[in-house]
This record gives C-alpha cells, structure tokens and sequence, in this order.
C-alpha cells in the first residue's frame, strides 16, 4: 500500500469514530436476542438495500457512503463498554451468554456485494447485496442505512446542482454552519464535492478528505472600519522588487479615475470600505476576492474593489474578484462585468476584463435555473443552506430487507404494490442502447446466465405484466462487485477524486431526457422473465385467500 493510500485509510478511520455497532436502533438488538433465543444462530440470511423512489422529482440517484459502509465492518465489534451498557438497558431476563456471543461478534463471515461508489443508480436495483449469518446481517440494518441514505442524497443533490449551472461555472459548498450539526456537515461538504463541487468552505473536511477548500471575508470584516484612519499599515512589498508600495494612496488615486470611467461619484463610496479591502488586499495580495456587497455594489462595493485592484497591479500583484451576496444577483452580475470590461479597456488591461464573479445568498437549483435565463455573469456560486440540508428532500428513504434465508426466498407483500419486495438472490445487469447510452437496469435470479451483448433479452416490468420489451444490448455491464467477504475488504480503497471523476462518467451514460430538470423520463427498471414469474408465483404462496359471503 502506498502512503498515499495509507493517508487515505487514516483520514477515513478518524471519521468513523461515531460509526460503531451501537449506531443502530435498539430493535435490531432486541431482534438479535430474540433470534439467538430462537436458535437462529446458524441461519443464513439475504438481504437488501434498496431505494423506492428518486428524491428532488428527478429520474436518477448517486450511489455514495460504500466506503464507509466497508470500514464499519471492518470494525465492527462490541466493546467491553458497549456490552456494560447493554446489559444495564436491556431486561433483566436477557441471559448473560446471549452477552457473551454479542462479544465475539464481527463480520468475518459477512458477504457484501455493491454497485460501484459514484454510479448513477435507480429505484429497486438493490445498491447492496448483504449475505451471511442472519444475526449478523441484521445488525448492521441501521447503520448500513444511515452510511448510504445521507451520502446518496448529499451526492445526487450536488449532482444537479453540478448540471444545472454547468461545466464552465465553478460550485463551491458554504454549509457548515447551517447544516445538521458537525456530522452532517462533515458527511455534506464530503458527499457535495463527491457529486460535482469543486470546494469547501469547511475545513475539517479539507483536512479530512482533501478536498480544496475555499473562503474570503465576512461582512463583519468590513464593517470593522469605519474610515481610512483605521488602515493600520498599508506598506506592500513590490512582487518584483524590493520597493514598498503605499496601497492606501494609490486606491485613494485610483478610485477617482475608476469612478470617471464608471460614471459614479466617489464621495458616495464608502471610506470605511475601502479602508477594510485596502487591508484584506495587504493581508492577501496574491488571494484578493473581496465582499462588495456590504453598503452598495453600483456606488461603493465595485468602485472600491476596482481602486484596490488597481492599486494591487501597480504593486505587481493581480486581484481574483469579488462576492456579491445579496440582491438582484442577475443584474449585479451583468454590472460587475460591465464595468471590469470599461476599466479593461480604459487602462488597457485585458486581464481585468476576465476579474471572477462569486455569487451566494440562498441559492438553490431554481435560483441557478433563473440566473441562467437572465444571462447572468457569474462564475462562481457558493451554495449552502439548500444543499447541505437538502431542503427540497430532506430524507432518500432507503430500506433493508430480507429476500432470503436458508436458501429460501422471501417476499414482503403490501396492498402498496410500490412496497413489494423483489425476492431472492440476484445480479442486476446494465444494458446499453445502440447509441452507447443506458437503456435500462435488469434484475435476474442469480441462477439464470447473464444477458449476452448482441443477444435479445425479454425485459418485464416487475409487477405489471402487460409491460414487457425486448431489448438487444450493445454493451452489458454487471452492476455488482464483491467488496467484502472473508472479514476482508476486497476492492481497493478510492481518492474521492476518482469517485467524483466516476459521478459525471456515470451520468454521461445517461439520455439527457432523463437527467433534465422539467419532466424528466423515466429510466427504466426490469426484470428477466424467469424472476418475474417467480415473483407472481411467490405472492401467490404467500397472498392470503380471502372469501365472500
């Protein structure tokens, strides 16, 4: 293993300190008791975990969380703690031996099959396989949920997000301090750059999972001076020499010639403004993106910033940009680049021209969308509240469920047919249209031979039989990889880079009717003919029958 990936492996380690057996719901142990007292104990089990329906009104899902599933078997294990505590919240009657098993417990005789983290996945296709001891596999319902249902959600929210503003347009997550406390923040700064964002403003999760991190200043820190005798120093080492230069008089002068060029009055500008990005700008010279939003961007935000600008270039130095924070960001947009193409051309400095836009202020998906019909100028949209919280769909709904045991298939019936389990063992296969694109997911019995490229596949709707199509793939791609088996992790542990770069590979394989935000089309999900027979034939067995009287 390379150090790189030993990084990795710590990185993940320290996050996963909550991430233990005791992260579940107190029924899954009472189950556990209740099967141990059952003789349960050898029983082996199949289970599920699947989502029902895609969240924000869209037709596709990011898989995300596999890594951490993968350390939570790793170490999984009952502490002496753990199990003190057990036995003080449990009945009285539990015997102590089921204590004692509860001790011994690990995941060395666990299977668990996934799709690849970063793939596009779909409502029914099971994301993970999880085979092995019954007890087991049940204890690690909850947790195995929580790993997966946030992740996934986080990830595909970042996804549209990504898609929406496009692939010019730079997603930087600004969530922490309105997301669902420390972990939720670290899991969304995490999760938002695995689904498109190109940085963080959270950084614990820069150090973390090295993700770039990104930030400039608060509007408190321009209203912390109130005049341009508040600029304590002002003196800026030339970039190529050894000369100082005085910031403080050469943005005095600029801003007058700025404010002909822009046809606004200086005396409206704000001094104490400009005193506070005269000092942002010598404490960052090389980093300058100032807030302009604090009095007013049109008479005093951008005439100030172009004063220090200037003021810096003369000092050998280039300013970023700015942020605008609030107001009719369409509109400031277009102003700001206006007027950096006026003062480009009037003193001849192209670059200028090319000066980056940051825009925040509660931003979501429809706000981008709108932007984006007013032809707005942004290259930036720093995004927090709406996507670490998810707003428009706060939970993914995943569920776990058991399809088999003992080699017995199991079916979960419900006058909901939307909650009718797919039952057994099965492999899920993705088959590619003629154009190179995905046509659909196919479900199989794990017993039946894998669809053959060039070769028609008859493709059912699980539960409405008049559903059906051939299909004659030009590419077919089997979905499931064996990650853990043996107390073992058996794929190699990915740089979120990589999963990122897999997130937009993913969705490149899919029609662009299907990833659109207005009435998307749905991607089809089916199953082979001899599951869907056996499906009806097991709800038949299991349906009661009722009778008239």
């Amino acid at each position: 293993m390379s150090n790189h990936d030993l990084v990795i492996n710590r990185k993940m380690a320290r996050q996963n300190g909550i991430v233990q057996p005791l992260l579940t719901d107190l029924y899954q142990i009472t189950m556990a008791y209740a099967y141990w007292k059952s003789g349960k104990v050898n029983d082996v089990a199949v289970f599920d975990l699947f989502f029902r329906t895609n969240p924000f009104q869209g037709e596709f899902t990011i898989f995300a969380g596999l890594e951490e599933c993968l350390k939570f078997l790793e170490n999984f294990h009952y502490s002496d703690s753990d199990i003190d505590y057990l036995m003080q919240t449990l009945p009285d009657n539990i015997e102590p031996e089921f204590y004692a098993y509860l001790k011994d417990l690990t995941c060395k005789d666990i299977k668990l099959s996934a799709i690849e983290e970063g793939s596009v996945v779909f409502p029914r296709v099971p994301l993970l396989r999880i085979e092995g001891p019954l007890i087991v596999a049940q204890l690690l319902e909850t947790t195995l949920l929580t790993l997966v249902n946030f992740a996934s959600l986080m990830a595909t929210n970042a996804a549209r997000y990504r898609m929406v503003a496009g692939k010019n347009v730079s997603l930087l997550e600004f969530g922490l301090r309105r997301a669902q406390g420390p972990d939720g923040g670290l899991s969304a700064s995490k999760y938002a750059y695995v689904g498109g964002f190109d940085g963080t403003s959270n950084v614990l999760a820069g150090k973390m999972f090295d993700i770039p991190v990104r930030g400039t200043h608060a509007h408190s820190f321009v209203t912390s001076f109130s005049s341009l005798a508040d600029v304590r120093s002002a003196a800026l080492r030339h970039a190529g020499s050894h000369e100082s230069c005085d910031l403080l008089q050469r943005a005095a002068d600029w801003r007058r010639r700025v404010a002909t060029v822009l046809d606004v009055s200086p005396e409206e500008a704000s001094d104490g403004e400009l005193a506070a990005l005269i000092s942002y700008a010598v404490a960052f010279p090389t980093g300058f993106l100032a807030l302009v939003d604090t009095y007013d961007v049109k008479r005093s935000g951008l005439l100030n910033f172009c004063a220090v600008a200037l003021a810096l270039n003369d000092c050998g130095y280039r300013a970023v940009g700015i942020r605008i924070d609030s107001g009719d960001l369409a509109y400031l947009s277009v102003l700001a680049r206006n007027s950096f193409e006026q003062i480009a051309e009037a003193f001849k400095l192209n670059w200028f021209a090319k000066l980056t836009i940051v825009a925040s202020n509660d931003i979501n998906e429809d706000t981008i969308l709108s932007l984006n019909e007013q032809g707005h100028k942004i290259d930036c949209f720093g995004i927090g509240t709406h996507l670490v919280t998810c707003q428009r769909q706060p939970a993914l709904g995943c569920v776990y469920k058991l399809v088999e045991i003992n080699g017995q298939p199991r079916i979960k019936l419900s006058q909901d047919v939307g909650k009718v389990t797919i039952p057994g063992h099965k492999e899920a296969y993705r088959l590619f249209g003629a154009d190179g694109h995905a046509l659909i997911d196919l479900l199989q019995r794990s017993s039946e031979p894998a669809p053959v490229v060039g070769q028609k596949v008859l493709c059912r709707h699980p539960f409405q039989e008049s559903k059906r199509a051939y299909v004659i793939p030009s590419k077919v791609e089997h979905l499931y990889k064996e990650c853990w088996s043996a107390g073992r992790v058996r794929v190699r542990s990915k740089p979120l880079s990589e999963v990122r770069a897999r997130v937009q590979a993913s969705l490149r394989a899919l029609r662009q009717d299907i990833k659109r935000n207005l009435n998307p089309t749905p991607y089809k999900v089916a199953v082979s003919d001899d599951l869907y027979s056996f499906i009806h034939d097991l709800w038949l067995q299991n349906a009661p029958i009722g009778e008239l009287s």
